[in-house]
């Protein structure tokens, strides 16, 4: 393109930019299902230019443009029944006037969301019009699950978030110490026109990760602040079992001795059975639920003690050898002795 080209597109662009400053609108106005809106429309220092009429054309996000009201100075008001917004539209003046056919629409609908185009017929100028956005929002009802799984090494969905029915669609986000991942949300339109956003979080769930702490987060244009659904994992696994108490020192004769099995699992375990290797529980040993209490250790412990733990899922087991010692002295007692020997060694004659 010439100079000349360049410098005839420039002029052209600041006639229809001086033009269109002639229609004055609200760039956006906002509403919520139900509410009446205005949509406010003037035409500014007509000056010589002659108004002979004047309509409004719904655009919607996704369809085709159509007229919802038209005025006329010799024919009046007319409100196409086509529209999708007829019986809910109407100018805000009666008679409407050219300068100023602002109009109002009653119990708006998601649906309504969209552009809305004032344009004028005038002479010499041709159309001019103005534009305005009408944002819908609708506050979403939000809700967040824990799943309950199985321990395994594949990752599952642990934890639901769902965000539905809201305009325009919420932010979903997770707030957790725990090492998963959390898949693209997604996005569905409803029919009325607002949106659901849904969102999980997956994680190969181990036993240590029940009762971890987890929570959504929803994020959205309607609410001051976000909301957050703290929540705690929940794992399922089988028992995990281990006998503690037997210190290396069961010497004949010995008193007060125990073995405790302690377990672990989700569901809680319901049975703990103790066995011996041998098949025989020695008699010295009383069974106390989830503990073995040795009234006197003697011979007959020198065996392997074994705890079997149930649950729904399964069981789990430990298992520990004891190896009775002979009587040994204590140290102090050890002590004592060595002390009453440097007494009477004066007195023993060679």
């Amino acid at each position: 393109m010439n100079m000349s080209g360049l410098l005839s597109a420039l002029i052209l662009l600041i006639i229809q930019g001086s033009l269109a400053q002639h229609v004055r609108v609200e760039p956006e106005v906002v509403s919520y299902p139900g509410q009446t809106v205005t949509l406010r429309c003037q035409f500014q220092n007509p000056g010589t230019t002659q108004l002979t009429q004047v309509s409004w054309i719904f655009e919607p996000t996704n369809g085709d443009r159509t007229n919802i009201a038209v005025f006329h100075p010799n024919f009046g008001a007319n409100y196409p029944t086509s529209s999708p917004l007829s019986g809910r539209v109407s100018f805000i003046t009666d008679p409407p006037s050219l300068e100023s056919p602002s109009i109002k629409i009653r119990e708006v609908k998601m649906t309504d969301e969209g552009r809305y185009i004032c344009e004028y017929a005038t002479y010499p100028s041709g159309n001019e019009q103005g534009v305005t956005s009408l944002i819908m929002l609708a506050k979403p009802k939000n809700l967040a699950t824990i799943v309950t799984v199985p321990a395994g090494k594949t990752p599952v969905i642990v934890a639901r978030c769902e965000s539905s029915n809201g305009r325009p669609a919420a932010t979903i986000s997770w707030s957790t110490a725990l090492n998963g991942n959390v898949t693209a949300p997604i996005e569905t339109k409803n029919p009325d026109n607002t949106i659901t956003v849904q969102s999980v979080y997956m994680l190969a769930p181990q036993p240590s990760d029940n009762g971890k702490d987890i929570s959504c987060v929803v994020s959205h244009r309607t609410m001051t602040q976000p909301e957050t659904f703290p929540m705690k994992l929940v794992v399922e696994y089988p028992p995990q079992v281990q006998i503690v108490g037997y210190d290396n020192n069961w010497y004949r004769g010995r008193t007060s001795a125990f073995l405790t099995c302690q377990a672990d699992g989700n569901p809680s375990p319901t049975t703990v059975t103790w066995k011996t290797l041998s098949g025989l529980m020695p008699e010295t040993v009383q069974v106390q639920e989830n503990r073995l209490a040795v009234q006197k250790v003697d011979d007959t412990l020198n065996t392997t003690f074994i705890c079997e733990v149930r649950n729904s899922l399964g069981y789990g087991r430990d298992q520990i050898s004891v190896f009775v010692r002979e009587p040994s002295l204590s140290k102090p007692a050890w002590k004592l002795l060595q002390f009453l020997k440097t007494l009477i060694r004066p007195f023993v004659c060679d």
